[in-house]
């Protein structure tokens, strides 16, 4: 029984950090151990300027994003972000990332987007703010990728068949 209490009084150093030393006699002197600070598993990926780049993808539309500490100021293709995403929804997405991070108002923005229609650059622009983001900050990466915001979306429309209407309607049937 008295094993039984030593290695629980042991355990229970050992879980505030305090490793024991069990002398010959039996006696516990505590011992304090050296615990690292829990660093990122990743490292901060910046270049020469000062600003994380990431891409974003969403159905046909690509996103180059540029990220930097600021004001939170968000330009698209030399636009400002009210300028080129005139629908508020557009806009709520692309500072989606900033919200689940609690980065709002701290970064500038500069991304340039190609390809698909509106709906997917926003979506394309959110991937890349969202990547950008856990490049320049990976402490937040795990915030970030709990919301979703690092997997791409990966859905496409789907092409047309031949013989098909479109991808799966068919031509409307004449009996006569």
């Amino acid at each position: 029984m008295s094993d039984t209490r030593q290695s629980l009084a042991d355990l229970g150093a050992i879980t505030q950090g305090v490793e024991p030393a069990v002398a010959a006699g039996g006696d516990t002197a505590a011992a304090p151990v050296q615990v690292q600070p829990s660093a990122p598993l990743r490292e901060q990926q910046i270049d020469k300027q000062g600003r994380a780049y990431a891409t974003g993808r969403r159905k046909d539309a690509v996103a180059r994003v540029w990220l930097k500490p600021g004001t939170g100021k968000i330009t698209v293709n030399g636009r400002d972000q009210e300028v080129y995403f005139a629908r508020p929804t557009l806009r709520l997405v692309i500072n989606q990332p900033f919200g689940v991070a609690e980065r709002d108002g701290q970064y500038d923005v500069i991304a340039t987007v190609k390809g698909g229609g509106l709906s997917g650059q926003a979506g394309a622009v959110k991937h890349g703010i969202a990547q950008a983001l856990s490049r320049y900050e990976p402490a937040l990466r795990s915030a970030v990728k709990s919301a979703g915001f690092l997997t791409r979306d990966s859905r496409v429309v789907e092409r047309k068949k031949y013989g098909r209407a479109k991808a799966r309607r068919s031509f409307q049937f004449s009996k006569r």
